[in-house]
């Protein structure tokens, strides 16, 4: 009544053996085509098609990813750069235009021109006389 049978040393070496021989068996198949013709492997053609255009494509998303990142990175620095090139030509546009300066710029080019001490006059012009 013993369920459980002590396996001999010879069975032991035939089915390692048997596991060698199918690696080696696979190694060739693999080598020379002849895996790829087997029904079980030609019934998942489509399967293993469709796993491949799904790794090229996630492939292709992530080097766009990558590109996109590094344009933003690059339109970061850009506008940072803008940012502080228009606040240096404000800061610069509003001391040309205060007024001491306007009227230092023009006494020193010599254009002969005065200072209006009068405030501007409004004119206005109904509309019957259109």
């Amino acid at each position: 009544m013993k369920i459980f049978k002590k396996k001999n040393k010879k069975d032991k070496d035939l089915k390692s053996g048997d596991k060698e021989q199918k690696k080696g068996s696979m190694l060739k198949d693999v080598i020379d085509g002849s895996l790829l013709t087997r029904e079980s492997v030609v019934k998942q053609l489509p399967y293993i098609l469709f796993v491949t255009v799904l790794c090229i494509f996630y492939i292709a998303n992530r080097y766009h990813a990558e590109k996109v990142i590094r344009q933003t990175v690059e339109l970061r620095k850009e506008v940072k750069e803008l940012r502080t090139e228009k606040i240096a030509v404000q800061s610069e546009l509003m001391n040309s235009s205060k007024r001491t300066v306007v009227l230092d710029s023009l006494k020193s080019k010599d254009l002969n021109l005065i200072e209006s001490r009068t405030p501007p006059v409004k004119i206005i012009v109904n509309a019957l006389y259109y």
